[in-house]
């Protein structure tokens, strides 16, 4: 195919976009707007390896500065995307210039939902945010967290391993309640008091008060208990809002939050796809999602750009994300909330288990593996096959997973 892509981002999913088209032969002109002054990077080792200082900046890229060189990529870096003009096939940039196109990628992804009245507290989403936080973290410093979700209980695990003293303030009266249910939210709980993180469940956060001095990002938290919370940096993570604003000004429906894609991960436009967290796709398995894991932004940009050069592909891959907190390593396949019934197998006490969620039919709809390794396939497997299941020979580490 001749003719232009265009790729507006600057994360992993604007990245394989570029790598998959050039794979599948693409040699007409690409062009990615890259918000971040940064080579496009992977974020989920922000809150880990990097956050820690055992994983160097250069291992957060998928691909080095060469490879756009040698494939005759065009990187903007430092540049955003302020208009789509899908007429006349345009994309306007803040620097006064604009972009012609004749097919366009966005992968704009998320950012922090901000604290309400904004105070100037840290956020973690971009590598600049995880450097400027590892280097207040250590030995003798303190740190809130607001929110437990992913973020804030990866950057707990990370800042307790540096010998950080950490809070965090959630409001369910345990973190990952709405995901992962009363029993694996209380293991995920104890692990986390076990190494030392004070725990302010069910407590909300009635204001933020940053340190006049240094205006932030330490101050003082005040809890809907009425304690007062003092740290040297307060983090606020309490999800994420998707960067859809250029696609709905252009006029692209919206749902759930997400750009509606139909499986092959176009828009309504034909000549506009869309990736990654802002995708709002349908599942063959959940029906529509809408999903912020690192596994969409690697898998989708391979779909998209088989579709974009006239070919008919799906995507049909199950929602997958991992986690790695202290001994605690887990991987999670599927979709599930924490009101789906859950069977445990294995040792919960020495954190080498399986957890499955079931549906009301007891057909299994997620699972997760916690420090065991093989038994991915048959998870997945279990999922997509839909069978009905015995809970109890679920629960049943003798019986093969593959004969429940």
């Amino acid at each position: 195919m001749d003719g232009s892509m265009v790729i507006v981002g600057g994360g992993l999913a604007a990245a394989k976009t570029a790598e998959a088209l050039r794979n599948r032969g693409f040699d007409g002109a690409i062009v990615m707007i890259a918000g971040e002054k940064h080579l496009p990077y992977e974020r989920p080792p922000l809150s880990k390896g990097f956050l820690s200082g055992s994983t160097v900046a250069a291992k957060l890229l998928p691909l080095d500065a060469d490879w756009y060189a040698v494939h005759h990529v065009d990187l903007r870096t430092g540049v955003r995307a302020t208009k789509i003009d899908r007429a006349d096939h345009l994309v306007f940039l803040d620097d006064g210039s604009a972009v012609r196109y004749d097919k366009l990628v966005l992968a704009t992804g998320s950012r922090p939902r901000a604290f309400p009245g904004e105070p100037a507290v840290a956020y973690l989403r971009s590598v600049d945010d995880a450097q400027a936080l590892r280097e207040r973290l250590g030995d003798g410093r303190s740190l809130v967290i607001v929110g437990g979700g992913w973020i804030g209980l990866e950057v707990a695990a990370t800042a307790r391993s540096a010998g950080t003293a950490v809070t965090v303030v959630e409001p369910q009266r345990l973190p990952l309640l709405g995901i992962l249910g009363e029993r694996v939210a209380g293991i995920v709980a104890g692990l986390h008091r076990r190494h030392g993180v004070d725990l302010r469940l069910d407590t909300g956060v009635d204001g933020i008060e940053v340190d006049e001095v240094t205006g932030g990002p330490g101050g003082r938290v005040t809890t809907t208990d009425g304690a007062t919370l003092e740290a040297d940096t307060i983090l606020v993570g309490i999800g994420a809002l998707p960067n859809t604003e250029i696609a709905a000004a252009a006029g692209l429906p919206l749902e759930s939050g997400g750009v509606v894609v139909d499986a092959e991960l176009a828009t309504f436009d034909p000549d506009v796809y869309a990736v990654g967290d802002i995708a709002n796709y349908p599942d063959p398995h959940f029906g529509r999602l809408r999903v912020e894991h690192w596994a969409n932004a690697l898998n989708q940009p391979a779909v998209a750009a088989a579709n974009l050069l006239g070919h008919h592909e799906t995507y049909d891959r199950l929602p997958y994300f991992f986690t790695d907190q202290y001994e605690f390593g887990m991987e999670y396949r599927g979709y599930a909330t924490g009101e789906n019934r859950v069977a445990i197998r294995g040792n919960t006490d020495a954190l080498e288990f399986l957890a499955f969620w079931l549906d009301g039919e007891n057909r299994v709809c997620a699972g997760m593996n916690v420090n065991l390794w093989d038994d991915s396939q048959a998870i997945a497997d279990l999922i997509t096959s839909k069978r009905i299941v015995d809970p109890d020979r679920l629960a049943d580490r003798s019986i093969a997973l593959a004969e429940v």
